[in-house]
């Protein structure tokens, strides 16, 4: 009997720990807004970029350090840690960085903080960040303006290589190039390139899909979106034009 009470003792105590762990790595987000005010406030915050070098050097936020899982260091980064200190965690959307953040919380970390929407959301609201490097094409408002006037309908992808669901998103558009009865003209943002165009624009998500008439916003839509979803959107915009003649 006692060796039996040992035993589920012992598994009440694993069970809480697990529990601990568990509510440790589903802590809700913060806004971006009071994530934004925490960081300012914080003494000796550890900012810690989660994506890969190449996209660190482009652009990061100031005082960010690089934390990439693939890197050959990458454990040994965490180690030169404080556990003790406020540490702000970001990707480019909300991936790779809740990895590291629930890593960091398993292993102990107090106060761990992920930027809500990423790096995108961040640049998409205003917020500031170091650009080191320019590649690509970086396109001014006028002339990303003068683009969407280039065709009377034009769907804008506004997306980035290295961005996941962004990438899930190509089939979709190719295949909507290759349509013959799809009249809008594609045109793909590079937004890593065109950090000053998404601020101006609010795009904070990505992808990010935007459908002009005429250089007028008549769609938008943040995230995934199939061939049909676009093709309803196009047909029923056309169809609007129609009436108008």
């Amino acid at each position: 009997m006692k060796k039996l009470k040992s035993f589920l003792l012992a598994v009440i105590v694993a069970a809480t720990g697990v529990a601990n762990v568990q509510a440790q790595t589903d802590k809700p987000l913060l806004s971006l807004e009071a994530f934004a005010a925490k960081l300012k406030q914080s003494k000796d915050a550890q900012i810690l970029d989660a994506r890969s070098g190449e996209e660190f050097t482009q652009n990061h936020i100031k005082g960010a350090i690089n934390v990439n899982a693939k890197a050959a260091d990458y454990q040994q980064r965490l180690n030169d840690l404080s556990k003790d200190k406020p540490t702000f965690v970001y990707s480019i959307a909300n991936g790779r960085s809740k990895v590291l953040s629930n890593e960091l919380r398993a292993k102990g970390f107090k106060d761990v903080e992920e930027l809500p929407g990423g790096l995108a959301n961040w640049i998409g609201s205003g917020y500031p960040i170091v650009s080191t490097t320019k590649k690509g094409v970086s396109l001014t408002k006028a002339q990303f303006t003068e683009l969407t006037g280039s065709s009377q309908l034009v769907l804008v992808d506004f997306g980035s290589r290295y961005c996941g669901a962004c990438k899930k998103l190509v089939p979709v558009l190719d295949s909507l190039k290759a349509k013959t009865g799809f009249t809008p003209k594609i045109i793909s943002i590079e937004v890593y390139d065109n950090t000053t165009l998404a601020k101006e624009l609010k795009v904070n998500v990505l992808p990010t899909l935007v459908l002009y008439q005429n250089k007028k916003e008549v769609w938008k839509k943040q995230g995934f979106s199939s061939v049909a979803q676009v093709e309803a959107v196009v047909n029923q915009t056309k169809t609007g034009l129609a009436s108008v003649k």
